[in-house]
């Protein structure tokens, strides 16, 4: 009774809404064909679950036996050998039990194992407006809280509806073999069980609706002060008595739903229990009484005792049954919904590798618009307020020719489309119209592989995983040696630092690479370019929030990066840009003018406009 008591209480905290859920068309097909690669293993599964079942009714039967036969008619042999009998089946259920659960750890875990890959992958194919716009959060939750929802589906919802609807038969058909009187006595005090079940369902399933309200909210709050910039933030503009006091309300908060919970959960246990000893005396009393009349035996009475302590768990399981599939099946869609979401950027059936050498880059009448929420992400992966977007047009009609081994510099105010340009070449996202090209193939026509490994990108925040130097450079080239590990530090500038170090290329950097300095990032970042070796490079603002010192050092790392690659430079620093190649402004979506450091001044338009602004304490260049 009370492990039965327990399973249905795991129920009752459920929330009991999901039944009016209304599933796509298909999901319940979709979910059983995750079940195909393991049909052996569930099956196995099934057939000892109902096994298991039917012992439930073996040991009372037995004890029946014991007392009507052995003890009654003094036949000691009989009740050894039923005492023996009675044993093998104790065995017999504990074996069955660590088989169950050895199969359903391996069902369940292999299940969670297929789910998280293929959304972990999937979610990883998305483009980058997709994760501008979803709560990183509520992706953590998609691989973690709702995967093991689903995969109980197919373990503790699968197994807990078969093994109680076996055990609620046999034991029914059991008793009313044995006293059909007394086991419609024991059905009627049902609805005594259920109604108490109910009430006390929807109670406790708002208690713990709240409590994991409040706890994802305590969740996020230290999330946001214990990473390195919110606890930097915390420490040079926090309150600490504030921040103690609003953590202590949260905290409060959690605790006292706790605490309504646990004694919410022992009024439905002693509840439960107290109606069971109720029936239990309802048999003894009335079944004591036949007992005396000579209409059942008192190995009978016993064995019913004994089956209607295990008849009411499963019952009042069985009745909750209904929140256990539906929360499996929500738990399931919400997982779809994710892979139902088609990238936006896909390889093309029969892509092209781009070609060996120096490579041109060239944007032909590019048109580009962002593309709206519907197209690229989920109303319930961006929180409360979801921004749809009006999917305006960002470039309009941009052709541009970056020769092979040529510097460009984009150059304009901040929102003229320098960084979309960028990442269009990179493929970031597809252009709307236009097209654009690397070493003459459409990148919507290349290969990921080949593009991955020909494009490099140094941004203004260069990211580095709370891992060590070896292995944020390894991510770029896996295989790469010492020789090219230090050969590409020595170019980036950097390999002195390094071996300064504690504990030299083995140093973890932390947190987004906290650790390490501005410049000293940068530096390591560019060095995870050289590694990559790409043909094309693009540079976003690589120096925009550097020193003096630490920009000169990581531009001499450019210089390495740059040379004899293709380069597309975005700067806002025009000092950086006077050596290019090419210089193209860029206003409102559009090449409004394009030349020579030197040619552009001359023509006294926006780029000598944005030099004069940046040098007015300069004396005026001389150009000719």
């Amino acid at each position: 009774m009370s492990m039965g008591s327990w399973q249905v209480m795991r129920s009752l905290t459920k929330d009991s809404s999901v039944k009016g859920a209304k599933l796509k068309p298909g999901t319940t097909k979709r979910v059983l064909s995750y079940a195909g690669p393991y049909r052996r293993r569930i099956t196995f599964f099934l057939v000892l679950v109902v096994i298991d079942a039917l012992l439930v009714i073996a040991t009372p039967l037995i004890l029946k036996e014991i007392v009507d036969k052995g003890v009654v008619e003094q036949d000691k042999q009989l009740i050894v050998w039923l005492g023996v009998a009675a044993a093998v089946v104790a065995v017999l259920d504990a074996v069955l039990g660590v088989a169950e659960r050895w199969l359903s750890a391996g069902l369940g875990e292999g299940l969670i194992y297929d789910l998280r890959r293929e959304v972990f992958g999937h979610v990883l194919r998305q483009p980058i407006a997709f994760f501008t716009r979803a709560q990183t959060g509520a992706l953590v939750t998609r691989l973690n809280s709702d995967v093991i929802g689903a995969q109980q589906a197919f373990t503790s919802v699968m197994s807990n509806v078969v093994s109680n609807a076996v055990s609620l038969v046999v034991i029914v058909i059991a008793m009313a073999t044995l006293s059909w009187q007394l086991t419609l006595g024991a059905l009627v005090l049902v609805p005594f069980f259920l109604i108490p079940t109910k009430l006390m369902g929807r109670r406790l399933a708002g208690l713990t609706r709240g409590q994991m309200i409040e706890n994802a909210d305590l969740g996020a709050r230290m999330t946001e002060r214990f990473n390195v910039a919110g606890a930097l933030l915390v420490k040079l503009f926090g309150r600490p008595a504030t921040e103690d006091e609003e953590y202590a309300a949260r905290a409060a908060k959690v605790r006292d739903i706790g605490v309504s919970i646990a004694v919410q959960r022992a009024i439905f246990m002693v509840g439960l229990m107290l109606l069971a000893s109720l029936a239990t005396a309802m048999v003894y009393g009335v079944g004591g009484i036949m007992a005396v009349n000579g209409t059942l035996t008192i190995g009978t009475l016993l064995a019913l005792a004994a089956l209607l302590g295990r008849l009411y768990g499963p019952l009042t399981a069985l009745s909750n049954v209904r929140v256990d599939v539906m929360t499996a099946l929500v738990s399931f869609e919400r997982v779809f919904e994710i892979l139902d979401l088609e990238p936006l950027v896909k390889e093309a059936e029969h892509p092209r590798a781009l070609p060996d050498g120096a490579l041109d880059v060239e944007l032909d009448d590019v048109s580009f618009s962002y593309p709206t929420a519907e197209k690229v992400s989920l109303d319930s992966l961006e929180g409360a307020t979801v921004d749809k977007g009006d999917g305006d047009e960002v470039l309009r009609g941009v052709s541009l020719q970056a020769s092979a081994g040529q510097v460009v510099a984009l150059v304009g105010p901040s929102g003229a489309g320098k960084t979309t340009i960028t990442g269009l070449v990179a493929r970031l996202y597809d252009p709307t119209s236009g097209a654009v090209r690397i070493g003459g193939v459409d990148l919507r026509d290349a290969s990921f592989e080949s593009l991955r490994s020909r494009v490099g990108v140094v941004t203004q925040e260069a990211h580095m995983f709370h891992d060590s130097i070896r292995e944020n450079l390894l991510y770029a080239k896996p295989d790469a040696t010492e020789a090219e590990l230090e050969a590409a530090l020595r170019s980036a500038n950097v390999w002195a630092l390094v071996q300064r170090l504690p504990h030299g290329l083995d140093t973890v950097v932390g947190d987004r690479g906290h650790r390490l300095s501005g410049g000293e990032k940068q530096r390591l970042a560019i060095a995870r370019l050289l590694l990559k070796a790409p043909s094309v490079v693009i540079l976003d603002e690589a120096t925009a929030h550097l020193d003096s010192e630490s920009e000169a050092l990581v531009q001499h790392a450019l210089d390495s990066a740059l040379e004899g690659r293709t380069a597309l430079v975005i700067a806002h620093r025009l000092s950086t840009v006077r050596g290019a190649d090419k210089i193209l402004v860029i206003e409102g979506g559009r090449v409004v003018e394009q030349g020579r450091h030197h040619e552009l001044l001359e023509q006294g338009g926006l780029y000598a406009d944005l030099y004069r602004t940046q040098f007015t304490d300069e004396p005026a260049p001389t150009v000719g």
